[in-house]
């Protein structure tokens, strides 16, 4: 017997939660119902991430331990409360997408099974001029809470030079994020130059802490992941719950909570009664807005000293000015880096070894660095299983890598991630390096494909 829905009214509107009862987080035994009224609890912060903003869908209709999958397009049957506003993609494609206005719209949505919420950094009314900067800080493997934080204070000391008031909160994840509120007066490609030179200036002031290459196998410390500003990129927005094991919240924080903060702190059992005791700490965003001027000009003045500009996601078309979009270990000796590189992902075909400039039998540029592949999977689940399969066989060599060296990827497919395990052998002596060998896992994310599907 279908368990009974619970109705809410919010808003003016009834709310209909099904399957209330359903645990979400197995480990933390957080309901669907409990999920919707954490999101109640802290709505005026939430909405203030939210409200006006066209939003992907990241449904995990089977828990947070299972694999979501991204809906641009709202769905068929929804309330008539429900609006929405038609985005165009890089791909040319168009989609309606859901605009959380008020409680019952952001309890409808969390009802589809939706943990965190990824509004587009644009108000339905204007979707072509940004209204906000996002700071991505993302770390390497291995590298330790503190240093982020202090990555963290770096950032804001950026955009405080250039004209801009930064507002920091934990990822619920592993990384902080920043937002600075900006006049909607740049398009998407000027607000992403913009977050360019944020990257490189960060890099500059910090360059042991902090990174702004984009190919992983270049990167060290925190990267300062500028791509986010890129159009139809979306982040998880403030007071947002995670999928994680103890169902952490991406929590705003003021800047003296910053050197000290714990992101273990901020989960759906503590944030409730912090934002009823402190408000919220991002209040005051929108009355702070600034302008993108003093960060462009400093990128012109990177652009005239000869950085061109930094690479972009692997989906999108080549961009006018953007280097070769391949991964510096298969570039071609002497060549300069050129070639265009694949579009579905940071490499695009599996993993050749060999000399720098060598080709394989099959005419493959070689890398220069002793990179491997070891697993393309449907679910992350899936590759770490492979990569537990492959630790197995290589005993001896397992031990010589560091976190770094082990490269998970989270691929972008069609509606879904997909993910790749590589492992760079840098720190394992050329004669025990294991060869390129068949994938422990080996799925094809583009099988099913066919040119003009939606």
């Amino acid at each position: 017997m279908a368990e009974k829905k619970e109705i809410l009214e919010l808003a003016g509107h009834e709310v209909a939660v099904s399957n209330p009862s359903k645990v979400y987080f197995p480990r933390a035994g957080v309901t669907k119902l409990e999920m919707v009224r954490y999101y109640l609890s802290v709505a005026p912060g939430a909405l203030g991430g939210v409200r006006g903003r066209p939003m992907a869908l990241k449904r995990f209709v089977n828990g947070a331990e299972a694999e979501p999958f991204f809906q641009k397009r709202a769905p068929d049957k929804r309330p008539e409360w429900v609006s929405t506003v038609e985005l165009s993609f890089p791909s040319g494609r168009t989609a309606d997408e859901v605009v959380v206005t008020d409680e019952a719209v952001l309890a409808w949505v969390v009802n589809l099974g939706c943990i965190d919420l990824n509004p587009h950094p644009v108000r339905a009314a204007d979707l072509d001029h940004p209204d906000e900067l996002r700071v991505d800080l993302d770390p390497v493997p291995g590298v330790e809470w503190p240093q982020i934080r202090d990555v963290a204070m770096v950032a804001r000391d950026v955009l405080a030079d250039f004209g801009l008031t930064g507002w920091p909160k934990t990822s619920g994840s592993r990384g902080i994020h920043i937002y600075a509120r900006i006049w909607p007066r740049w398009e998407f490609a000027d607000v992403r130059r913009a977050a360019v030179a944020v990257a490189r200036e960060i890099e500059r002031r910090a360059p042991e802490l902090a990174t702004s290459k984009w190919w992983k196998e270049e990167r060290h410390g925190v990267f300062v992941d500028y791509n986010q500003n890129a159009k139809d990129r979306t982040v998880a927005s403030a007071y947002s719950l995670r999928p994680v094991p103890d169902v952490r919240a991406s929590a705003p924080l003021t800047w003296d909570e910053v050197p000290t903060c714990d992101p273990a702190a901020y989960t759906i059992a503590t944030m409730p009664e912090r934002f009823a005791r402190i408000g919220d700490p991002w209040g005051g965003m929108d009355e702070a807005a600034g302008s993108l001027d003093g960060l462009l000009e400093l990128a012109a003045r990177d652009a005239a000293a000869g950085l061109p500009d930094a690479p972009w996601p692997p989906h999108y078309d080549k961009q006018s000015g953007e280097p070769p979009r391949v991964q510096p270990s298969k570039r071609r000796a002497g060549a300069g880096g050129a070639g265009t590189g694949g579009a579905r992902g940071d490499g695009g075909s599996r993993a050749d070894s060999g000399g720098p400039g060598a080709k394989s039998p099959t005419g493959r540029r070689q890398s220069t660095m002793p990179l491997i592949e070891v697993a393309r999977a449907e679910t992350k689940a899936e590759a770490m299983a492979g990569l537990e399969r492959w630790k197995a066989r290589h005993a001896d060599v397992w031990p010589q890598l560091e976190a770094a060296d082990v490269l998970v990827d989270a691929m972008r497919g069609r509606s879904s991630a997909w993910y790749r395990i590589r492992l760079n052998l840098r720190h394992v002596p050329e004669a025990q390096r294991p060869p390129q060998e068949p994938l422990e896992v080996d799925y094809d994310p583009w099988a099913s494909f066919r040119p003009g599907q939606p």
